[in-house]
């Protein structure tokens, strides 16, 4: 009889989950982004990183299985996150290198692993550049889009550096969130009709449906994107 109130008792709070679960992880997310003031307030060995703590949590799981040679990421901003990467890679011990880029230079980071580019991300400057780095890794290249979340600007990234990601490794497009929450409902459109333009342009890659769902909560949905050949 246990078990049978066990197995009943899972199953309706299987069949009420399903039913509230959407709307409880929505009001918890708005509630932790007024909390936190959109993650503003986090710091890394005390330097702003704006990120999603559950997210940051994934991409350094990533990283540590990937072993990246060479990480690309667009959106410098006060570079918490570029330094976040290469400390990363300081710990694994590997000849990793991170390039970073953005339009303008907001803070007085440097690390002898991260690479500053100033420009426009998606410019043929900027992409030549990056491409020559790729050339000389010689390794995985992972690719995190952080910079201009329009639509527009997505899209143009997208297409700039989907050539970059190696087979097996990912092109991660952050911010996705923009277009699923209401609290983000003035920057709209954002990322995510660009991610679903591309996949439906770029079969080789495919949405990484663990990474994207791991904490139920994220700022990336349908933001992690596997390239398969």
């Amino acid at each position: 009889m246990t078990k049978l109130r066990e197995l009943v008792s899972r199953l309706f709070w299987s069949a009420g989950w399903k039913a509230i679960g959407p709307f409880v992880e929505r009001l918890f997310f708005t509630a932790l982004l007024i909390r936190t003031a959109n993650f503003t307030r986090l710091r890394w060995l005390g330097t702003p990183i704006r990120q999603n703590v559950f997210d940051l949590w994934t991409i350094q799981e990533t990283i540590a299985q990937l072993r990246p040679s060479l990480i690309i990421e667009t959106g410098t901003n006060l570079g918490g996150s570029s330094l976040f990467f290469g400390q990363l890679l300081d710990l694994m011990g590997t000849t990793g290198r991170v390039v970073t880029i953005d339009t303008s230079r907001q803070h007085e980071i440097n690390h002898p692993r991260v690479t500053y580019l100033i420009g426009d991300s998606a410019s043929r400057e900027i992409s030549d550049k990056v491409q020559a780095m790729v050339a000389e890794c010689g390794g995985p290249v992972l690719v995190i889009l952080d910079s201009d979340h329009s639509q527009a600007h997505v899209a143009r990234e997208l297409e700039a550096y989907c050539g970059f990601v190696t087979t097996g490794s990912w092109l991660l497009v952050q911010d996705s969130v923009i277009d699923v929450l209401s609290f983000f409902r003035s920057s709209r459109p954002g990322p995510l009709p660009a991610i679903h333009e591309f996949l439906a342009r770029h079969p080789e890659f495919a949405i990484d449906r663990e990474r994207c769902d791991r904490f139920l909560i994220s700022d990336h949905p349908d933001g992690w994107l596997r390239r398969r050949a």
